[in-house]
Order: C-alpha cells, then sequence, then structure tokens
C-alpha cells in the first residue's frame, strides 16, 4: 500500500509560483500567494454523462482507500489532493488528476505532501525559461461580425419572453512557432491577478474571479460575479466607472439571476444561507465585476454532504449558463457555434475530507497536446438590455489576460 505523508516545510522558502522539484508542473491552484501545485501524476482518469460528478467521488474515494495516509499538518487542504477540471457540458470528458507531490501555503504556514518513498522531495528554486517564438492570434468558432450577430440574436428572444437571461461564449486561437511555457502562463497570472484563483488542471490554464464553492468543515461559500466594466486605466475615471456599474439596471439584472441561482442550489443542502442585499464593486486588473459572496451552513444530515454533491447542484449557475437554466443551455446549443470543453466548468481541488475550493474556469485557455497552441476562452451574460458592440468590448477585455500572458517574453 503506498504511503501519502503530509509534513510542514520549516524555514525561508520561495513563493508557490517558482517552487520547482525535479517533476514537471501538473497543476496549481493559487491566490494572492497562497494555495497549491502539485508535480507528477500519481493517477489520473476521465470522467463524463450526466453522473460524473459522483463517478468522480467514487473514483476518488478508490484511490484514497489504497494510501496509507500520515498527516502531520492536517487542515483544509492538507493530505492527498484531487484537482478536477470538470467540462461545462456532461457530453464531454472531464479530467481528474491526483499529483504526486503537492505543496501547500496557507497563513504562512507551508507543507508538503508526497506519495511514495519516506525521503521528502527536494524543493528548490525555479529558473523561469524566457518564452520564445512568434505568437499569432486567430478567430476561432466565429469572427467578431458574427458573434455581435449572435448576441443580437439572443437578444431578440429575451425580449420575445423565451428567456430571462444566457451567456453566450466565443473562442480565439493563439499558435506560437515554439511551445508555450505553462510556468510562465501561471507565473504572469499569480503575479498580475492576485486576487483571482489561479489554477492549471490537464493543460487547462487560467485566472478566475468566481468561486463556485468553498466548502471547508461545514461552512459553505460562493462568489458570484455578474455585471462587467472595462477599466480606464484612471483611478479617479474608474472610480465614477465602478459607482455607474453598481447603479446599471442592465448589469444589476445580469447579476440578481446569479445569485439566485446560487442561492436557490445551495438552500436544499443548508440549515441557514447569508446573501447580501446589494453586490459589492470587484477591481480587477483589467475589469470590475459586481460580486456577491454567499455563505451558507450545512445541514445535519445521515448522510454526509460533500463537496461533489454542491458541485452538481450548482453547476451550471446562471453566471455561465443563464435563466431559466435548460432553455439557455439550449440557446447556446443553438447560437455559440462551438464546444466549450472545460470553459466555464468547475475547476479546483478537494482533499480527503470532502472539503476543497471550486472555481469556474474563466479567464482560460487549454493548450494543445504539443503546446504550440491555445485555444482561449471569455463569455458575456446577455441580458434584455444588452447592446451587441459593447459585449463583445467586455469580452475582448475579458480575454486580455490570457492573451497579455501569452504574448508576454520576460
Amino acid at each position: 500500500m503506498p504511503t501519502n505523508i503530509t509534513t510542514e516545510i520549516l524555514g525561508d522558502h520561495p513563493p508557490l509560483d517558482l517552487i520547482a522539484t525535479d517533476l514537471d508542473l501538473t497543476t496549481s491552484w493559487i491566490r494572492g500567494g497562497e494555495g497549491l501545485i502539485g508535480f507528477g501524476e500519481w493517477k489520473s482518469t476521465s470522467v463524463k454523462g450526466k453522473n460524473r460528478f459522483a463517478d468522480a467521488r467514487k473514483w476518488w474515494h478508490e484511490q484514497l482507500a489504497t494510501l496509507k495516509i500520515q498527516n502531520n499538518v492536517h487542515g483544509s487542504g492538507t493530505g492527498p489532493i484531487l484537482f478536477t477540471s470538470f467540462a461545462f457540458d456532461p457530453s464531454e470528458e472531464s479530467k481528474l488528476v491526483i499529483p504526486k507531490i503537492v505543496i501547500g501555503e496557507k497563513g504562512g504556514k507551508s507543507w508538503i505532501t508526497w506519495i511514495g518513498g519516506d525521503t521528502q522531495p527536494s524543493i528548490t528554486q525555479y529558473l523561469q525559461k524566457m518564452q520564445t517564438g512568434d505568437i499569432e492570434f486567430g478567430p476561432g468558432a466565429l469572427t467578431d461580425d458574427e458573434w455581435k450577430n449572435r448576441v443580437a440574436s439572443a437578444v431578440t428572444k429575451i425580449k420575445n419572453g423565451d428567456l430571462e437571461k444566457v451567456v453566450l461564449a466565443r473562442d480565439l486561437i493563439a499558435r506560437n512557432s515554439q511551445a508555450i511555457e505553462p510556468r510562465n502562463l501561471i507565473a504572469f497570472l499569480a503575479k498580475n491577478y492576485p486576487s483571482t484563483w489561479v489554477f492549471l488542471v490537464s493543460n487547462l490554464i487560467g485566472a478566475t474571479p468566481e468561486l463556485l464553492v468553498r466548502l471547508n468543515k461545514s461552512l459553505v461559500t460562493s462568489r458570484i460575479l455578474a455585471g462587467t466594466i472595462r477599466k480606464s486605466g484612471d483611478e479617479a475615471r474608474d472610480l465614477g466607472l465602478a459607482a455607474s456599474l453598481a447603479k446599471s439596471s442592465k448589469d444589476l439584472e445580469e447579476h440578481e439571476y446569479a445569485v439566485r441561482s446560487v442561492a436557490d442550489a445551495l438552500s436544499p443542502y443548508c440549515s441557514s444561507t447569508n446573501v447580501p442585499e446589494s453586490p459589492f464593486v470587484l477591481h480587477l486588473a483589467n475589469v470590475m465585476h459586481l460580486a456577491t459572496d454567499v455563505t451558507g451552513v450545512l445541514n445535519d444530515s445521515a448522510i454526509p454532504i460533500d463537496i461533489f454533491a454542491l458541485i452538481a447542484s450548482l453547476h451550471p449557475s446562471a453566471a455561465v449558463c443563464g435563466t431559466p437554466t435548460q432553455i439557455a443551455n439550449s440557446i447556446i446549443n443553438d447560437l455559440e457555434d462551438m464546444n466549450r470543453g472545460r470553459y466555464a466548468g468547475p475547476v479546483g481541488w478537494i482533499d480527503a475530507r470532502g472539503d476543497g475550493e471550486i472555481g469556474i474556469a474563466l479567464r482560460t485557455g487549454e493548450l494543445s497536446e504539443d503546446l504550440k497552441s491555445m485555444r482561449i476562452f471569455s463569455g458575456c451574460g446577455i441580458v434584455a438590455g444588452s447592446n451587441p458592440q459593447d459585449e463583445l468590448a467586455e469580452s475582448q477585455a475579458k480575454l486580455s489576460p490570457m492573451r497579455t500572458a501569452l504574448e508576454t517574453r520576460e
């Protein structure tokens, strides 16, 4: 039986995004210098279909049963860790990865978990390689004009009363003449977007500002974002833009649908929930969002509730699909002309206790197997007051983090 050992790292150590071992970086979940990164791969699998969350739970528990766990640190995120990246649509493959080595940091405490021998793996400073090669961006499934036409079609359906909101996504294709360095993308995103969760799972890389669900013991948290405005770069003007976003009827309407969908999904599992009356404005490097943090306490139940059950209930939320869900999903399939893959799906980590942090895979791209191309995504919530040109500008702003990360040659 393989041994899984977790022990505290004492003394000085490099920041998470610059740690190296003799194994390749395979997974990450970093925010503000804290989080988890994984190296190598002990086990991995794919799941698909309507029961994919239950199948993922079953596979994870089967792997845990084969491990002899020695955890001297304890707490959320310690011990064996499963990294997950679920597809938006159940018909597509979702990825599950258990790294050989996981390094974690939270609240000034650092730890290392590894599967195998008793000797702790070595930790060294990573010497970042400069990205080389020429990068080119080309259209994905739709050109800008074609996508605007699809937005206009969605607005018409909403005004006709077919639905209240739909989220339409688009993609771009980035091609590089040399292999793209995943660690460079992670390091760039972690440095420039410290308030987002920077993730890597099976070649899906991104910096999401949206937390689908966090479960820590019995406390549930979900951060909902809906309603966006692009920053100008001028601090005084951006304060004015933030005030206008907070008062925008179109954006408040979009946000309300998203918050309501999350609160309704959590209510069967929670004895109490807290839903703030109004959102706050979350400032990121390139955009601002209306944001609401919904919290709850799990019910006492004869059948323990874990994070897999919460993910299954929450996905897809109105923030990435629309309202009503089934109608919005049908319109997405009709209008987007592309396969979302794992974009806008649940992504994050789960520990042996069933706790974890799961975001929504936004501001993201998926690297090809040869690492020479990447498909990057963005999406916008469409409501009756949406304007196609404004939505195009918003989608371009949301593509900016991954575009800039790919273009950087430092």
